[in-house]
């Protein structure tokens, strides 16, 4: 089954103004497999999945289904044809219910006047039990941000699909959902459904897919079987050149300063955490590690008082604070970047210079009145420290690629000469050539001697990056993990099934 192509790509090209997105890519995908597409950001991936959802059309080549030439005016031709897309970014209505939302298109088609909400729940709680317990009676907007990606998940399992397109689906997920949704992916293989799987995750792709295709630069690079090659092979085709190392050297404990940078003690939220405590030493990376829902993210946003009642006790330089919100944290230089870049981290719609002063306008202005010279002096030096790489610093922030986007959320930090700064999933949705680039980043900025801390849900990444991990549980430290047993294998246990309170491993 595996060698009859169901849908096949010809010399498929697409321009935006001067820019060639896609230069004549051919692609094939197979009945019953579950085919990669990998790429740095701005490579083409999402040109070419947006053709086959028909959200944009080729300007040549053509798109052959079951043989058979189509043209794709639209998404709902798409799905006419059997084809579910699941955006990396989420796409749901967040004020009316889970069951709602994933029935939403079966609805709207329907003749009937009314819905009928029971039989509607029930089908969809039969999904939504395939990939967690998720109350199909809640309100989207109620849920966190990797149950709303599920929910994306279980609204295309609902279409009768041939052809499914996952873009990044376990960028929100912990390890734990992410195997569920392998499970149920080899599950629709085994039943003759293709999968289109787009990820920078390069072990996911080795350990669930049977071919991988790269693309760069809007050309197709190769395509091999999995079994057939190797993630440096993959890399060097996707960045065009060898990657010898991903993760910067760390510095030797020797080489780090003693000095306490950011001391916490005791910090409580009475219904998200208790009685956390730890300390961030100049010089060195620290990792938050923890499933989702474990309280990571809620902590960070407790010290820099962006959510919640908060009690206990922090110390900066030794000095203690008591911020009443986060303006105060800005002014003492804590600072936040939420692991929702587009939501919460840039304003996709303002200019490079105008992310950059964003948290800085004293430093720009003069009575009142912000000097365009000097926010473009503020964003050029800023743009440089961190190498992002753009045209004309009066574009919008939407017309960079993820890695650079996440620059300049950074960029946006830095103007304001932070002392500690809090990174929620600084790597989400970044290819892996932009990922080597912020560890960089992350490391030059440690041993300047700003506090770094890095919540993260991909183990490489704490393990390659920081100089330690803190693993959160249930809203409690359950532990702590240095040098060698800093391994994947150590933390989940702390974040799974340890004992609370277990200290230093």
């Amino acid at each position: 089954m595996k060698s009859e192509t169901i849908l096949e790509i010809k010399n498929v090209s697409k321009s935006f103004a001067a820019v060639h997105a896609l230069k004549s890519v051919s692609f094939g995908l197979r009945r019953g497999e579950m085919h990669a597409i990998a790429g740095e950001n701005g490579a083409g991936k999402s040109t070419l999945m947006n053709i086959i959802d028909g959200i944009l059309q080729p300007d040549s080549g053509e798109i052959l289904l079951d043989g058979r030439r189509v043209d794709i005016t639209s998404p709902a031709v798409a799905q006419k044809l059997g084809i579910g897309f699941v955006h990396q970014e989420i796409e749901l209505c967040p004020d009316v219910t889970v069951a709602e939302n994933m029935f939403m298109a079966a609805t709207n088609s329907s003749r009937s006047f009314l819905m009928d909400t029971d039989t509607v729940e029930r089908r969809a709680g039969d999904v939504l039990r395939q990939l967690g317990n998720i109350d199909p009676r809640a309100l989207v907007r109620d849920l966190s941000i990797s149950n709303q990606q599920l929910v994306e998940i279980a609204k295309a399992l609902t279409l009768d699909c041939r052809v499914l397109i996952l873009d990044e689906p376990t960028a929100s997920l912990t390890e734990r959902e992410a195997q569920a949704l392998f499970g149920i992916t080899r599950e629709l293989t085994a039943r003759g459904i293709s999968i289109i799987y787009i990820s920078h995750r390069l072990v996911e792709i080795f350990e669930n897919c049977d071919r991988v295709s790269v693309l760069r630069d809007g050309e197709h690079i190769m395509t091999r079987d999995v079994a057939e090659t190797t993630p440096s092979e993959l890399v060097k085709s996707m960045v065009g050149r060898v990657l010898d190392r991903q993760y910067p050297h760390k510095q030797r404990e020797e080489e780090r300063a003693a000095d306490v940078i950011l001391s916490v003690h005791g910090l409580t939220e009475r219904r998200r955490f208790r009685d956390v405590s730890f300390e961030v030493k100049q010089g060195e990376i620290l990792g938050f590690a923890g499933l989702i829902g474990a309280g990571r993210s809620e902590i960070a946003k407790g010290i820099c008082r962006l959510e919640g009642d908060v009690t206990g006790e922090v110390r900066l330089k030794g000095q203690r604070l008591d911020p009443r919100d986060y303006q105060d944290c800005i002014a003492h230089g804590i600072l936040y970047l939420s692991e929702d870049r587009k939501g919460s981290g840039v304003f996709l719609n303002m200019s490079i210079a105008a992310n950059s002063s964003a948290m800085s306008l004293r430093q720009v202005s003069r009575y009142g009145i912000i000097s365009r010279r000097r926010e473009r002096q503020l964003a050029d030096r800023v743009g440089r420290e961190l190498k992002i790489k753009f045209d004309q610093l009066d574009h919008d922030v939407s017309t960079l690629s993820g890695g650079n986007q996440q620059k300049v959320a950074l960029a946006k930090l830095l103007a304001v000469n932070p002392q500690v700064i809090f990174l929620d999933e600084p790597t989400r949705g970044v290819d892996v050539g932009a990922k080597a680039e912020i560890y960089t980043i992350l490391r030059d900025l440690a041993r300047d001697g700003i506090g770094i801390v890095v919540i993260s849900s991909e183990l490489p990444e704490l393990i390659g990056v920081c100089d330690r991990v803190i693993v959160v549980r249930e809203g409690e430290v359950s532990g702590e993990v240095v040098g060698d047993a800093m391994t994947e294998e150590n933390i989940m246990h702390l974040a799974s099934i340890a004992e609370r309170k277990q200290g230093a491993v």
